[in-house]
Parts: structure tokens; sequence; C-alpha cells
């Protein structure tokens, strides 16, 4: 079983763009440690979501320079924003070695979205990050983690070859949905240990649980 870690921003945020953002900001000297942690696992897989600007000054060097690779999932709205990752950013990602996938266009939930919206979104926005990063997007990040089964459905027919939630799951390599589990300020290299080396236990059942009843809705 994979273990899929999802990080947001690395360092201090300045300002937050949405209500709580901040608790998954993680302080620089953290994230190294927790990387050095993961160094050596080959089941633990390392993605970065929101496309922040920390992603390619921060994330980036320290990923080469221990060898890892991960998946990033920025936003195409906020392409070459100040506190974004930029088009070329997206080149240097993929010249790193690195995947690149979408996490739509406005950080809007996916669920209940209108067909324009849906096109935006699931779209459009792979589109324009294809083109930026000059490579194609062939997964996708669920922005807030919110799904339901409609939108299972529609990612599908987008041909998305694999879309990651944030179910705090474990994960096998061959499935379309990818549970994650999101990193948090409060995260540290033991706690991020305890979540790779743990044994199922009840909190995984209620996890599961509330999967299963997203996929069914």
């Amino acid at each position: 079983m994979n273990i899929n870690l999802c990080f947001h921003g690395i360092g201090t945020i300045d300002s937050e763009r949405e209500l709580g953002e901040s608790q998954y900001w993680v302080r620089e000297a953290n994230f190294l440690r927790i990387l050095d942690e993961v160094r050596g696992r080959p089941q633990v897989r390392l993605s970065f979501d929101d496309g922040n600007r920390s992603d390619i000054a921060v994330a980036l060097p320290a990923l080469r320079e221990r060898g890892l690779s991960a998946s990033f999932f920025p936003l195409a709205g906020r392409l070459d924003d100040p506190a974004s990752v930029s088009s070329a950013d997206l080149r240097e990602l993929r010249g790193a070695g690195m995947e690149i996938g979408s996490h739509g266009w406005t950080h809007a939930p996916w669920r209940g979205l209108s067909e324009a919206e849906a096109r935006r979104e699931l779209v459009d926005a792979r589109t324009i990050l294809a083109e930026a990063s000059d490579g194609e997007i062939e997964d996708a990040a669920l922005p807030l983690g919110r799904y339901d089964r409609q939108l299972l459905a529609q990612l599908r027919s987008a041909g998305y070859r694999t879309v990651y939630t944030s179910d705090r799951l474990p994960a096998r390599s061959s499935v379309w949905l990818q549970s994650r589990y999101s990193v948090t300020a409060h995260d540290t290299a033991e706690s991020i240990r305890s979540v790779i080396t743990h044994r199922a236990g009840v909190r995984d059942v209620r996890n599961l649980l509330a999967s299963a009843v997203k996929r069914m809705r």
C-alpha cells in the first residue's frame, strides 16, 4: 500500500486567500525534516496542491537535493500571480522530472458545478495548465477533497488517469481514486512517521466509510 502525502504551502503564509489556509502551511525547517523522514521509503508519494510560490522556491530545491520526486497540482486561475508559480516554473518542474496535474481554476469545490463551471474547472483549466507546462495533464487533485458519484463520473468522462482525494487512507498503487494525507502546520517528522508505519485501526475504518459514502451519494 502507498501513503500519499500532500503539502500546500511551505514557510510562513503572508495572507490567507481562504479562511483556515494557514493551518496547511508547514514551516520550512519542519518540511525538510519530513522529507528526510520519507526519503528511502518508496511507498510514500509526495504531492503539492494550490501552486504556491513555495513549490518552486523551497520544495523543488529540497526534493532535488534528496533525489525525490513529486506531483504538483497548481490552479490555472492563479498562474503568474506573484504568490503563485508561473508558466516558466511549471516547465522547470517538468524539466526536473516532476509530474504536473490539475487542481482546477479557482480552488472552488467541484461538487455540484453547473455545466459551464464544470467545463472551466475540469476541461479549460487542464488545457491552460498543459499549455503553460508544455506537457500533458493526466491527473487531478480534488479542491478541498470534496466529491460525489456524479463528479467522479465527470472526471472519468474527462479522461483523467488518476484522481487524488484527501481521505487520509493508504492507497493501492493501481486504483484510479487515490487517497492522500494532507500535511498540516501541526505535523512533525514523528507524526508523519506514525502515519507511514501505523496499523489499520478505528480511524481508518471511519475514513473508509466516509469515502464510501462520498462515492455513493
